[in-house]
């Protein structure tokens, strides 16, 4: 079965879902034409619309080109645009500016990029397909290589099988334009980093057009020894045979040499005083040089069909292989037998167990998901956009993980006495099939109620190879979920909705004793209302419900390692606002609140207040043009229990700034996060460590556009 399925999907290919044509007045247009472009957001057709910022239209929320107004959920599209604007360096970067989330739990991780939507950890996919199939098997996403971030706030799962409860970030992958265009730019910025990008755009005949996307980084971090270097290429191919056939290739290849900027430096010594002894290095690095590392290769191929069979009705098939090495070797101190007094008896605080971990991953994941959508009406003033698909994904993870431990003096680490362990470990492997059929029904009324109705069925097996007793534990799962809502256009702008939907996530691997992972499942309820009283402004206020269970966790006797916890019920509501002002002037607010109520080691830490404003103005000169932004994060305090003791980190507000001369071609820009350095705690957990905020990055770049 699935050597059948592999080969029916390398064989079909894929819609990427970058090519959605908008929809504007009333012409409903075919979803797969518009398409993102370098050097600014260049269009093809003279209809498009250009919007820097957040777009009106998304394919995330239906897998349908459908406008914001007419989804009963609350959806964020973030622009390249933008989100290069706020200095964003990692993709947990680009969604800090959007309500109900918060990003970066663990300060800035070079590791993984981790997001928390609504209170609990959400899901990355890319162009519409599961991105990372488990925790420490790939290095990070470039946020260079996608044209706009799409967020989906709540349950997913009808349409993306693998959705988290929270909500899910989609990137969506840069992908060629009929018309000859590029940039090339050089970055300077703190930290020593230098880098070299270029995303260029080419067009051969009438038929084919080709794009490269690529970068080159060498950079330091602010933690000593741990460097942020990469390599980044990312080409791609469009070739169109005919006006209604599409086909697109994209791949990538990217190799990072980075290591872990997250120290789980122990409570005691940081948030709270150790004795006589000073205070820790907020960025102390406790491995070895030349050692430790987080490094790794990855390898990604995809293929894409989009026909046209008619004017209502198109086919759409999509298929990626993902190819990834990593090895991860690092050391943290054990703050977790003890979490109160982590340090050996009669050393006066200073003397400490410190594990010696070194992980050797191994991951392929296949995906390919493929639609059929028809358009077609049932009276004069009821329209139907019927959408029928069905989606394959299989992954495999082998990890060799080998652990030491010794003991060392804190305040005064002797380097080069720091145990290696060796990599003697045999490979674990898990391995998963999801197969998924689902059904959705968009239904417009009277050209002004949107009623989306969903259901989907998913069958997943599982295959755990158990470290301990050499034998392969077997799972199967299955599941049908649900979808509905409604919203309503009525005067002034006004569009209520309400919705329910249901959420089931198979979740590859094993907790930290060797278990296979059961499927999460989730159920929410929501209601709210879009105000758009003009093209240039929108206001999303929502509520909602959200209960899960069998939620993974980080595990707290062992921080690489996760157990599953019981449930958890989630209750808030969000407000998020754009706006576009005369004199060049856009404004962004962003505001989210949730209560997490449940299993303490589930919902302990989730801040229950997110807050965001973002503004930026641009002044027209003879010379130049002058754009200055300027943009305020809060989180609010975090509070972590343990039967021993409950840690509260202290709520945090950064800033961050922008400064952009632009002449003919040419941008000159200066971007400054966390401008005014505040060092202060990302998060403290009640296991027994903390971790730290990055303090400030500023970064100089030169681009030219053509």
């Amino acid at each position: 079965m699935r050597s059948t399925l592999l080969l029916a999907g390398a064989a079909l290919a894929a819609l990427i879902p970058s090519s959605i044509r908008a929809e504007t007045g009333q012409h409903h247009a075919d979803a797969a034409a518009q398409q993102s472009t370098p050097a600014g957001d260049q269009r093809e057709a003279s209809d498009d619309i250009l919007v820097e910022g957040r777009r009106d239209d998304t394919y995330a929320g239906t897998k349908t080109a459908t406008p914001i107004l007419q989804v009963p959920q609350p959806l964020t599209v973030i622009t390249d645009g933008l989100y290069r604007a706020q200095g964003a360096i990692n993709i947990a970067d680009t969604v800090r500016y959007a309500a109900g989330v918060s990003a970066g739990s663990y300060g800035r991780d070079t590791r993984v990029d981790s997001f928390k939507i609504r209170g609990v950890d959400a899901l990355q996919f890319r162009d519409g397909m599961r991105d990372i199939a488990a925790v420490y098997a790939s290095i990070t996403a470039d946020p260079y290589n996608f044209s706009r971030v799409e967020i989906v706030r709540g349950p997913a799962s009808v349409l993306f099988g693998q959705g988290a409860i929270g909500g899910i970030i989609n990137l969506v992958s840069k992908t060629p334009n009929f018309a000859d265009a590029g940039e090339v730019g050089v970055t300077y910025g703190s930290y020593g980093r230098k880098e070299v990008l270029a995303d260029l755009n080419g067009v051969a005949g009438s038929t084919v057009a080709g794009r490269i996307v690529a970068r080159v980084r060498e950079a330091g971090t602010y933690v000593a020894h741990v460097p942020d270097d990469r390599v980044l290429l990312a080409p791609s191919l469009t070739w169109r045979p005919s006006s209604r056939s599409e086909v697109t290739l994209i791949g990538l290849y990217q190799k990072d040499d980075s290591g872990s900027t997250s120290n789980f430096l122990p409570i005691v010594g940081t948030l709270r005083a150790n004795r006589d002894n000073p205070p820790l290095p907020r960025y102390l690095f406790l491995g070895k040089p030349g050692y430790d590392r987080y490094a790794g290769r990855l390898l990604q191929g995809g293929a894409a069909v989009t026909h046209h069979v008619s004017d209502a009705v198109t086919l759409s098939l999509k298929a990626r292989y993902i190819d990834s090495h990593l090895d991860y070797f690092t050391h943290y101190t054990n703050s977790y037998s003890n979490p109160a007094d982590p340090y050996l008896p009669g050393s006066n605080g200073r003397r400490i167990g410190l594990y010696a971990s070194s992980v050797v991953a191994r991951m392929a994941v296949f995906s390919t998901d493929n639609t059929l959508q028809a358009r077609f009406h049932t009276g004069e003033a009821i329209e139907h956009r019927l959408l029928a698909g069905v989606d394959y994904s299989w992954n495999r993870v082998g990890k060799s993980s080998n652990l030491a431990r010794q003991v060392i003096d804190l305040y005064a680490i002797d380097r080069a006495a720091i145990i290696e362990p060796p990599l003697v470990a045999p490979f674990s492997r898990s391995e998963q099939t999801q197969l998924g059929l689902y059904l959705q029904d968009q239904i417009r009324l009277w050209n002004r109620i949107s009623v989306v109705l969903g259901t989907r069925h998913d069958r997943v097996r599982g295959a755990t190879l158990q470290r301990a007793s050499g034998e392969t534990e077997r799972t199967r799962d299955t599941a049908t979920t649900y979808r509905a809502g409604i919203i309503g256009e009525l005067a002034a702008g006004i569009s209520p909705f309400l919705s329910y939907t249901e959420s089931f996530q198979p979740i590859a691997g094993e907790t930290s004793s060797g278990a296979a992972f059961k499927p999460q499942t989730g159920t929410q309820y929501e209601t709210g209302v879009k105000w758009q009283p003009e093209p240039a402004t929108l206001v999303t206020v929502t509520a909602f419900r959200i209960r899960e269970r069998n939620r993974p966790v980080a595990d707290p006797a062992n921080p690489l390692g996760q157990i599953q916890a019981g449930a958890l019920t989630t209750r808030g509501f969000e407000v998020e606002a754009t706006r576009s002002l005369p004199g060049r002037t856009e404004l962004t607010l962003a505001y989210g609140h949730n209560h997490l109520t449940g299993d303490s080691v589930a919902s302990g830490w989730a801040a229950e207040d997110v807050a965001s404003a973002w503004g930026s103005k641009t002044f027209v000169g003879q010379l130049a043009d002058l754009r200055l932004g300027v943009g305020i994060r809060y989180l609010g305090e975090q509070v972590s229990s343990s039967p021993v003791w409950t840690i509260v980190t202290p709520g945090r507000t950064m800033i961050d700034a922008l400064a952009e001369l632009e002449r003919d071609r040419w941008r000159l820009s200066l971007n400054a996060t966390n401008l005014l350095d505040k060092r202060v705690f990302a998060i403290c957990l009640a296991r027994g460590d903390c971790f730290n905020t990055a303090p400030r990055n500023v970064m100089l770049s030169l681009g030219y556009r053509f």
